[in-house]
């Protein structure tokens, strides 16, 4: 069976099939399927209730997250869930004394299912599929399966440094990551090494070439232009600059050999914060072994390296 990101089957066939009716969500139950649905509210005792459209759901306060039983989660991971899609599997039907049919879910098991038959599986280099749940100034989290979450250090986003994450992502972008780290069922992500090497970004401009770019960092020797997330020149000083400002760069040289972009700041200006766009990725592959960003004629190596 696959995992997703919570969201990710929330309009398949398959999981609007089961949501039709009593019956259908009863034969999903007997087949033990991860469904999802909104959770639209969170009582006074932390249960989640879920819109079945035909009938309500219950996810119980312990069956909300993994580790609310043994206490290693704080509730915070139940109550962010209110308008939000939810996974579960369907444990039983109650009724109560008013004869209507309430559906207790689990989505403490459906991470469980994730957890053993997904993410035990992985080693560093796998690439997978996450979504943005909420940002950090040190990294963001993501959700890599069924809720579980992962960070994803600031310093492994892009190769061009940021001040914050929100400069990348927004919440609920879907994004491809690869596994950094894993300590237990604790995985950690990366994000610069699908970003493409220095020469596939500096491969799409030419010196003489006027372009965009964003003042990223002030040096006594220079200016740090991003040109790409994984990309940046270096400019000669100009006053009254800053980082973070857009920029209009005129492109002096590429030196390949030197793994530099000389550049030449024509104009900076002030705009208001750009609503990120979905990340483009160089590589597409399951799996990264290593990543060398240097180029072959670079004496400078730059690289990371994937071992269990």
């Amino acid at each position: 069976m696959q995992f997703f990101p919570e969201g990710h089957l929330l309009d398949t066939l398959e999981n609007i099939g089961a949501l039709q009716s009593p019956a259908s969500l009863a034969e999903a139950m007997r087949e033990g399927r991860i469904l999802e649905s909104r959770a639209v509210m969170c009582d006074a005792g932390h249960n989640l209730v879920v819109d079945l459209g035909f009938m309500k759901g219950i996810i119980p306060r312990e069956e909300g997250a993994l580790g609310i039983r043994e206490g290693t989660v704080r509730d915070i991971a139940i109550l962010s869930r209110v308008n939000r899609p939810v996974c579960f599997v369907v444990r039983d039907f109650v009724r109560d004394e008013a004869g209507q049919i309430t559906a207790l879910l689990s989505r403490r098991e459906a991470q469980e299912r994730c957890q053993s038959q997904y993410i035990t599986a992985l080693t560093p280099g796998d690439v997978i599929a996450a979504r943005v749940t909420h940002m950090e100034p040190f990294g963001i989290f993501a959700d890599i399966g069924c809720g579980i979450s992962s960070l994803l250090p600031i310093d492994a986003i892009s190769v061009s440094r940021i001040e914050h994450p929100r400069e990348r992502f927004l919440p609920g972008m879907d994004i491809r990551a690869v596994v950094k780290s894993k300590e237990g069922n604790r995985v950690t992500l990366s994000h610069k090494e699908l970003l493409g090497t220095w020469e596939e970004n500096a491969a799409r401009f030419r010196a003489g070439e006027t372009v965009g770019g964003v003042i990223r960092s002030i040096e006594s020797y220079g200016v740090f232009v991003e040109l790409a997330p994984n990309l940046a020149g270096l400019a000669e000083l100009k006053e009254n600059i800053f980082p973070g400002q857009q920029a209009s760069v005129f492109i002096k040289s590429v030196l390949p050999s030197r793994m530099k972009l000389k550049l030449i700041i024509i104009e900076t200006f002030e705009c208001e914060r750009r609503r990120p766009l979905p990340p483009e990725y160089f590589f597409t592959g399951a799996h990264l072994d290593e990543f060398v960003y240097s180029p072959p004629q670079s004496d400078k190596l730059i690289y990371t390296r994937f071992t269990s």
